[in-house]
């Protein structure tokens, strides 16, 4: 599958959420590199990763690009129903960034080799996207690449009858809730900012109880 999405043109491998099949990888991807892969391998992640996992991988993956999203035990038990998340996605993506250091792009603008770090913003949680940005650029690094995505959209339980429902979430991110995390970062130092995301998404024009 890899030689073929080669042959297709496909700019890189993506493995998404792969941490439970490490082992089939590392089996398949000599086999496909003596075959003629040359593309970047991606590990595309929640940053919920095992520490040994990662490291079985240091040397293997060319690009990690985790998912940094939610910085409190209080926010990751309510939405992600994992009280542990941000203390575990914190370590493992402090690990990809040892290994790999900062993204670096090619000449045809194509990333090839490094850390890519991405955090969904979420109505109303302003200040767990600071805590993220301030991890990102005090422990990670001011060059590190971020991706401050706008695109959520409530779905799902929220908003629903189910007795939790999850109100506070139920609308779109307000265009000032981004703007403020923007120039936070700009002002953190974080250069590596990709704002594209703001662009392409339906924001409100400014925040709206839920």
């Amino acid at each position: 599958m890899m030689l073929a999405l080669q042959r297709r043109g496909c700019h890189n491998i993506n493995f998404v959420t792969p941490e439970h099949v490490v082992p089939q990888i590392l089996e398949a991807l000599p086999l496909a590199i003596d075959a003629g892969l040359g593309l970047p391998a991606i590990y595309n992640t929640s940053a919920c990763d095992s520490l040994d996992s990662l490291a079985v991988m240091e040397g293997i993956v060319d690009i990690y690009m985790p998912d940094l999203k939610i910085w409190t035990p209080q926010g990751a038990r309510r939405y992600l129903r994992m009280p542990g998340y941000p203390h575990a996605a914190r370590q493992a993506v402090k690990e990809m960034n040892r290994q790999v250091g900062p993204l670096r792009i090619g000449e045809n603008g194509l990333a090839r080799h490094g850390l890519l770090v991405r955090h969904l913003m979420m109505p109303g949680m302003l200040e767990e996207t600071k805590a993220i940005l301030r991890y990102v650029a005090e422990e990670l690094g001011t060059g590190t690449y971020v991706n401050l995505m706008a695109q959520y959209r409530p779905a799902g339980l929220v908003g629903s009858n189910h007795r939790d429902g999850y109100h506070e979430i139920g609308r779109q991110l307000a265009r000032d809730e981004y703007d403020q995390a923007a120039e936070f970062a700009s002002e953190l130092g974080l250069r590596g900012l990709d704002r594209r995301s703001r662009a392409s998404a339906l924001l409100l024009p400014v925040a709206q109880d839920a």
